[in-house]
C-alpha cells in the first residue's frame, strides 16, 4: 500500500512563501502521475501542480510563475515551493500519486495552508 505523507503548512502572511514536501513510501519513478492538489473552504479540490506521466508539470493558472513542484529522487519525495502567496490560496494542500499501472491515486492525509492578508 502507498503511503504519502505531506510537511510544511503552516500560517504564513500574503506575499510569504512556503515550501510543501511529500514523502513517499516508494521510489517517485513509480508513480506515473504524482504531484499536489487543494481544496479551499467551501470548494471543489482542485489540481495544483503534478507531474504528468512523469514528465512536464501541469500547473493550474493560477498558480504559473509563483509555484514550483520538482522531485527529490533520493529521498523519495516530490516538493512545492509556493512564493507570492495570496488569501485565495489557503487552502488544505494533499499530496497525491497514481502508481504506475494502476488506475486509483492514493492520497496524504493534507496539511493546512492559511494565508493572511
Amino acid at each position: 500500500q502507498v503511503q504519502l505523507v505531506e510537511s510544511g503548512g503552516g500560517l504564513v502572511q500574503a506575499g510569504g512563501s512556503l515550501r510543501l514536501s511529500c514523502a513517499a513510501s516508494r521510489s517517485v519513478f513509480s508513480f506515473n502521475d504524482m504531484g499536489w492538489y487543494r481544496q479551499a473552504p467551501g470548494k471543489q479540490r482542485e489540481l495544483v501542480a503534478v507531474f504528468i506521466s512523469g514528465g512536464i508539470p501541469k500547473y493550474a493558472d493560477s498558480v504559473k510563475d509563483r509555484f514550483t513542484i520538482s522531485r527529490d529522487n533520493a529521498k523519495n519525495a516530490v516538493n512545492l515551493q509556493m512564493n507570492s502567496l495570496k488569501p485565495e490560496d489557503t487552502a488544505v494542500y494533499y499530496c497525491a500519486g497514481r502508481p504506475t499501472g494502476n488506475t486509483l491515486w492514493s492520497w496524504g492525509q493534507g496539511t493546512q495552508v492559511p494565508v493572511s492578508s
